[in-house]
């Protein structure tokens, strides 16, 4: 496989895998941190990073807009819960830098 289709299909599963997220939202960023060890949040941190690796400005609410499909305040007023004790608990007993 040449460099240029592995892209391609890199850049297609990670589509799709913003999509996913964007569609589950009954799925908690403190589910996925407990189960996967990174959440929407950090994905979005993960593409303003590599974007700035490339000379690419993002500003932080504009990647997490990228992810979440919508402005990240607008999200969490839709779709965000209040984690409960037991997912807190899982958390801290993970050890997540988380911020």
């Amino acid at each position: 496989m040449d460099d240029r289709t592995k892209t391609e299909l890199e850049a297609a599963a990670f589509r799709r895998l913003v999509a996913h997220l964007q569609e589950r939202t009954d799925v908690q960023n403190i589910d996925l941190m407990n189960l996967a060890g990174f959440c929407r949040n950090c994905l979005s941190r993960w593409y303003r990073e590599e974007a700035g690796k490339q000379g690419i400005e993002i500003a932080d609410p504009k990647a997490r807009e990228i992810v979440y499909g919508m402005p990240y305040d607008e999200w969490k007023a839709k779709h965000q819960k209040e984690a409960s004790g037991a997912q807190k608990q899982a958390f801290d007993k993970a050890g997540h830098k988380h911020g």
